[in-house]
């Protein structure tokens, strides 16, 4: 690893390999950054020509000349530094020349979507990547319209229709709603294929889109409403149904709310923590601080009781084991004894933050304050677990949520990659019941069509103990256009800039698995096996 650890990457035009500067025994490139193959597209128009193209329901604002290295990215969105940089890169390079295009789009009345579309003047590799959107959207996803645009891509992101950072945007605005939930997303879409066509005088190749969170369920949304739209699409972590899934991250505050007691301090969650990977976790797991395979995992919160109902900063009382039990459970209704959602993996602990305090999640609770019941004065905490999520659920789901039916898409030839955290507050195991769902829908013959990454250690799209970084675009790009099927994808983790180590991700139900000697920092010392 000391090698690993003293190389640095590649700088200025060759950025777009900087991670494989790192490449260590058996570690792929294809997991960190893919090669780009220039085409030498010419436009065969300016860049400036373009702002007086027609587009239906579209104004264009700016057709703007960009020069190499002039391009200064606002700090907004998820990308670099975070892990969420969907072509692996760590740290934000030197932009090639490109053509950047502003636009309204208003395909309602109400309407008001802004995008913009990045085109490489130079070095386009003949593709169109999607850009999906975070959290409530509202905002540009800078980051990872340099990254792709670095990769060689013709790229495009919206803010999904509005520009407040909450779901404020949809109290009295129907059509608004509807942008957010897939119109932004379709419209943004052929936009940029109408402009690529106009400056290159030929459309893609190859269209992708790449997501996480809302970006994930964006993809799947994609998938379902409009399959033609992209020949590959990664979907991270996606939450569906969306309701649902918001309802189970205010669960745990709800519990608090009606037990104050069962509220603990942090230091008890990094208790909890330890106590699961020590019970659980691998050798491999127990050294990098998580569980390894959670859905493996028999060590039930009674075990952490403190003797007698006392209280201790290394055991739990029992309320707070009673909270322990449940948050692990999920929301379950009153009435049905039916689960609403599933809780979080067991080795989870240290990113419930968000959750288990006195107050309830705000990006969640916005969900049913404002598109479900238009009552900015709702209050989760007095939340009916019966009536209220069947209310929101026939209000939003038809919006925003997507069954196991993708056969269309599948039959377009698309292909779809999954991937989500073993740390993630969304339990792995829902994504992989609904992986299961997607192939016994469409047939067996599917299984080459879609694959699921579960990822030990990973947090909410990034983050945790884990490997967390991978070029997402790079793994879609090397399965649809170089037909190799992704079975093992090799990440890293990165700490203020620097690779600290590396290892392999392996397709569901597959695990990474450590051969016995060796670096265990090094993902050339793994295979992967039968999980």
């Amino acid at each position: 690893m000391d090698e690993l650890m003293s190389k640095s990457p590649v700088s200025g035009n060759k950025r777009r390999y900087s991670l494989n500067a790192y490449v260590v025994g058996g570690l792929s490139a294809l997991a960190l950054a893919a090669p780009l193959a220039v085409h030498a597209a010419t436009p065969v128009v300016s860049c400036e020509s373009l702002a007086s193209m027609v587009l239906p329901q579209a104004t264009i604002t700016k057709a703007e000349a960009v020069a190499a290295g002039a391009f200064q990215s606002p700090r907004q969105g998820m990308g670099f530094n975070s892990g969420m940089d969907l072509a692996g890169h760590h740290e934000a390079g030197s932009n090639p020349a490109f053509c950047r295009i502003t636009a309204t789009l208003k395909p309602s009345a109400d309407s008001d979507i802004r995008i913009e579309v990045w085109l490489p003047r130079d070095s386009w590799n003949g593709k169109f990547l999607g850009v999906a959107s975070f959290g409530w959207g509202g905002s540009i996803q800078y980051p990872n319209l340099l990254s792709g645009l670095e990769e060689g891509y013709a790229v495009a992101n919206t803010d999904t229709g509005h520009q407040e950072g909450n779901g404020k945007f949809a109290l009295g605005h129907p059509e608004k709603l509807i942008d957010y939930a897939y119109r932004a997303d379709h419209q943004l879409t052929l936009k940029a294929k109408a402009l690529i066509k106009a400056y290159y005088g030929k459309a893609p190749s190859k269209s992708y889109w790449v997501g996480c969170s809302l970006g994930g369920l964006e993809a799947l949304i994609e998938a379902k409403r409009y399959p033609t739209d992209y020949d590959g699409i990664v979907a991270g972590a996606p939450p569906n149904p969306i309701v649902n899934f918001n309802a189970s991250q205010l669960w745990p505050n709800w519990l608090i709310t009606q037990e104050p007691d069962r509220l603990m301090p942090k230091e008890k969650y990094q208790m909890i923590h330890a106590a699961m990977v020590k019970a659980c976790g691998t050798a491999i797991g127990q050294q990098f601080n998580y569980v390894d395979q959670p859905d493996k995992c028999t060590l039930e919160p009674g075990a952490l009781m403190c003797a007698n109902g006392a209280d201790s900063p290394d055991c739990l009382t029992p309320p707070q084991a009673y909270l322990l039990e449940k948050i692990y459970q999920g929301p379950v209704n009153p009435r049905t004894h039916e689960l609403i959602y599933q809780g979080p993996a067991k080795g989870s602990e240290l990113e419930w933050t968000p959750f288990v305090g006195t107050e309830p999640m705000s990006v969640a609770e916005d969900m049913f304050r404002y598109p479900a019941f238009q009552d900015p004065s709702f209050d989760s905490r007095q939340m009916n677990w019966d009536k209220d999520i069947e209310t929101a659920i026939k209000k939003v789901g038809p919006l925003m949520s997507v069954d196991a039916d993708l056969k269309p898409f599948f039959a377009h030839g698309g292909k779809l990659l999954l991937y989500i955290g073993w740390n993630d507050f969304h339990n792995p195991d829902d994504l992989i019941r609904y992986y299961q769902r997607l192939i016994k829908t469409a047939g067996p013959q599917t299984s080459k069509q879609v694959r699921l990454f579960t990822i030990p250690g990973m947090g909410h799209c990034t983050g945790g103990q884990g490997c967390d970084t991978f070029s997402k675009v790079g793994v879609i790009d090397d399965w649809v256009a170089g037909g190799k099927e992704p079975e093992r994808i090799d990440a890293v983790k990165v700490v203020q800039g620097k690779v600290i180590r590396s290892s392999p991700l392996c397709a569901y139900p597959m695990v990474a698995n450590y051969k016995g000697q060796g670096d265990t920092a090094d993902a050339a010392n793994f295979t992967c096996v039968a999980g």
